[in-house]
This record gives C-alpha cells, structure tokens and sequence, in this order.
C-alpha cells in the first residue's frame, strides 16, 4: 500500500478512536487493533502530527499513581473525519471502476 495512503488511513483511524470519548494510547491501540496492526511508537508519531494540526488536544489525568495523557477529538478532527468519508466515497467509485475491467483496450 502506498505510504501516504496508508499514513492518512491510520490518522482518520485514531481520530475515529477517540471520536465518541476521550482516551489514551494503550486503549486506542486495542480499539484500532480488529481492523489494523499498529504499533506504540506509530501511534505516538501520529497522536503528535494530530496534535501539531489542531486535530486533537491532550489533557493529563492521574491514573493508578501515574499521570496518563488523554486525547480528545477537536472540531477539525471531526471534520477531517467527514472529509475522509467524501473523500473514500470517490475512492471506492474508482475501484468499482477498475475491478470491472473499465478503461481497457482489446
């Protein structure tokens, strides 16, 4: 899968994580885990790029004597959700397109 595809998909996954509540790493790997393999440091990279666009805030709480960092979707995280799902929409046109043998010569 080419890279910037799939580092987009990944971005939209975690935002899609936190969308309905606040929450932090290791539970947004489980939740991501039934439809992709993401590894700790890949998500952290992604949760700080989110972060850098404005797409998430963080917010630190103690939590069994340690402080744990949790994550809340902000508006243009929610928006960049939408515009995924637009976005996907034309994607699976394409691949209905070229599945069906579209465009070739004989």
């Amino acid at each position: 899968m080419d890279k910037q595809l799939k580092r987009g998909l990944l971005d939209v996954c975690v935002l899609a994580a936190i969308k309905d509540e606040d929450s932090y790493g290791y539970k947004i790997i489980k939740d991501v885990k039934p439809y992709i393999e993401m590894s700790e440091s890949t998500l952290y990279t992604i949760l700080k790029r989110l972060e850098i666009s404005k797409m998430l805030t963080v917010w630190t709480a103690e939590h069994g004597g340690r402080l744990r960092k949790y994550y809340h979707i902000t508006k243009l995280g929610l928006k960049r959700i939408e515009e995924f799902k637009m976005e996907w929409r034309e994607v699976m046109s394409i691949y209905q397109f070229v599945s069906k043998g579209g465009g070739k010569y004989e």
